[in-house]
């Protein structure tokens, strides 16, 4: 029989759970006659708010697993957050609910980070050249001042400072202005004058250009030169212009300010990044910025805002200062770090508080990572609930624990067809049918020819089967859990992320598959399959009439016979037939095809 032994797996893969059913068992007839009641007094003993009376809670067994306290308050149900690439937010939320063996965002040594400040030198300082015409400006040599004299004299001219440092006003003679801020340039003048003319005097003097200031860029930069500026204007600006720091290469904490071959000043541009402390010191003409050698540095990642490369300065560079620049998002707990002692490799794993005294080395690759496991996880329950759809319990939390305090109403509710979807499950099933795609379009690829026709059939297959590979890899699995059956509630320890579905009792049967109009037909207590099958119009010409499956509300799936009982909310799933003779990978189809609709409820046709 065909794929029995898929079937087999996957039910087991879906139903074993269920077996713990056996060891707590659960009467249907209480379900409606009040195991699990409202406790008196308004609330549960576990804190959990009770049902009123017009509700029913679900059954709980001893409401074993149930924490105390606020800690299971269900809270309003909060919108979906998308993850968004690049948001450390998103990051730290996704980060923080796996392990930290699986956290593994450290870079191949073929993809490095970019060091940290890489994104500074993109243009926006280069392009914001200012000349410097403002009060506190500086005049020197070469710049050019407008003056306006009237009253018992007049003048009028544009003159321009020079090299000594002076202006000359016709009787009164040079005028020293050199080293004068702009904003005092009028007033300085005025003195002048007033110590020649005594009569009166009006005044008016303005700073026309100022004069550019040639500073040398060299080092570790991608066009090392010579580039004008204003007095005020940056090293960053120069840096700019000169198209940034190497990254490989220069250094962004060393970068010197030399003048007449001394040094006059030192940047730190991670000063600039981190507290926004700008690089100190008015350049003048003939000054050289030298961008050093790159300092050690080390490559981290994980629960950090950004993933880079820090560079250390002076010879103390530890975790402390690390963790300084890097600022690990809240969820971070533990520090992993590989790198190399003693031409060795050197592993060390330690708690965050621990890392600030760890000594770091050139090369080193540290990542922050969530490995503290929280006392609470998150559950959510959805369909037929009339509390909150959140549920904060603590890690002991079982199911028929938390049923016990959703307040559902027992005449709309299926209570038999609860079940779980698990995110483990889910990576589960996508493995699964992965590695059955791979095999399938590998066994195809591979299978050689002996005539011209067998490859022209080979040719075709091949171009059929990745068709079908790739529309199957885009299908979701849904990760449902089988915990009820015969009435009977498994009392499974939950997980975080589990989503408990407690579906409406419903009175239609859904037919899909290969049929003539997949649809939804009334329930009927004495329809049968082929009852269902002609009310969606019939099986179509590739249907496989003796393969149909029944999807039952609580997820558990059978392959229908002649005894089945088709149960009110059930869906009826008709799979396609293939010819052998066609296909010669047949087999290897028909059993993705039932992994497939086993774990995605969905009927591909090839």
């Amino acid at each position: 029989m065909i794929c029995v032994f898929f079937l087999l797996v996957c039910a087991l893969l879906q139903t074993a759970p269920a077996a713990q059913a056996a060891a707590a068992p659960s009467d249907p007839a209480m379900l409606q006659t009040g195991l699990g009641q409202p406790l008196q007094g308004g609330g549960s003993a576990s804190g959990m708010p009770a049902a009123t009376a017009q509700q029913q809670v679900l059954p709980s067994g001893q409401g074993r697993g149930m924490p105390d306290g606020a800690a299971t308050q269900p809270q309003a149900q909060q919108p979906p957050q998308l993850y968004v690439p690049g948001n450390p937010w998103n990051r730290e939320r996704h980060l923080a609910t796996v392990p930290a063996w699986a956290q593994r965002v450290s870079p191949s040594g073929q993809d490095p980070f970019p060091p940290f400040g890489a994104n500074l030198f993109q243009g926006y300082f280069a392009g914001t050249y200012y000349e410097g015409l403002n009060a506190d400006y500086v005049i020197m040599p070469g710049d050019r001042v407008l003056l306006h004299i009237w009253g018992a004299h007049t003048y009028s001219d544009t003159l321009m400072v020079d090299q000594q440092g002076n202006i000359f006003l016709p009787e009164v003679g040079p005028v020293p202005v050199a080293g004068v801020r702009n904003g005092q340039l009028q007033g300085h003048i005025r003195g002048y004058l007033a110590s020649t003319f005594r009569s009166n005097m009006q005044l008016y003097a303005n700073l026309l250009t100022a004069q550019p200031v040639a500073v040398y860029v060299t080092g570790f930069v991608n066009r090392p030169g010579r580039y004008a500026g204003g007095m005020n204007d940056s090293v960053l600006y120069y840096l700019d212009r000169a198209g940034g720091i190497i990254p490989e290469r220069g250094s962004y904490r060393n970068i010197l300010v030399q003048r007449r071959g001394k040094t006059v000043t030192r940047t730190d541009l991670y000063a600039f990044i981190l507290t926004g402390q700008l690089p100190g010191g008015a350049l003048r003409d003939g000054d050289v910025i030298v961008v050093g050698p790159k300092g050690d540095s080390v490559l981290a990642g994980g629960l950090i805002p950004q993933q880079a490369a820090y560079e250390g300065i002076g010879t103390a560079f530890n975790g402390a200062e690390l963790t300084r620049m890097a600022a690990p998002l809240p969820a971070a707990s533990h520090v992993s770090v590989s790198g190399s002692r003693n031409s060795t490799p050197f592993h060390v794993y330690l708690p965050l508080r621990e890392f600030g005294r760890f000594a770091l080395a050139q090369g080193d690759r540290v990542e922050f990572l969530a490995d503290k496991p929280g006392e609470t996880i998150m559950v959510s329950v959805t369909g037929s609930t009339l509390g909150g759809t959140r549920y904060p319990v603590k890690r002991s939390t079982t199911l028929r624990g938390l049923l016990g305090h959703i307040p559902v109403d027992a005449e709309l509710t299926n209570l038999s067809g609860i079940y779980l979807k698990r995110k483990t499950v889910v990576e589960l099933q996508k493995k699964v049918i992965a590695d059955a795609l791979y095999r399938l379009e590998h066994s195809v690829l591979i299978t050689t020819s002996h005539t011209a026709e067998e490859a022209a059939i080979r040719v075709r297959e091949a171009e059929l089967v990745q068709n079908f590979v790739q529309r199957a890899a885009n299908l979701e699995p849904d990760g449902v859990v089988v915990v009820t059956r015969a009435g009977q509630t498994a009392d499974i320890i939950l997980e975080d992320g589990d989503e408990v579905v407690i579906p409406l009792k419903s009175d239609i049967v859904q037919v899909a598959g290969e049929v003539m109009i997949p649809k939804a037909v009334v329930y009927g207590d004495k329809l049968g399959v082929k009852a269902y099958v002609a009310g969606a119009g019939g099986f179509t010409d590739r249907a496989d009439t003796r393969n149909i499956l029944v999807v039952h509300p609580n997820g558990e799936i059978q392959r229908a016979g002649i005894e089945t009982k088709v149960l009110p909310g059930d869906l009826l799933l008709v799979m396609p037939r293939y010819d052998a003779k066609a296909f010669q990978i047949f087999k290897d189809i028909v059993q993705v095809l039932y992994q497939i609709a086993i774990a995605t409820r969905v009927v591909l046709t090839f």
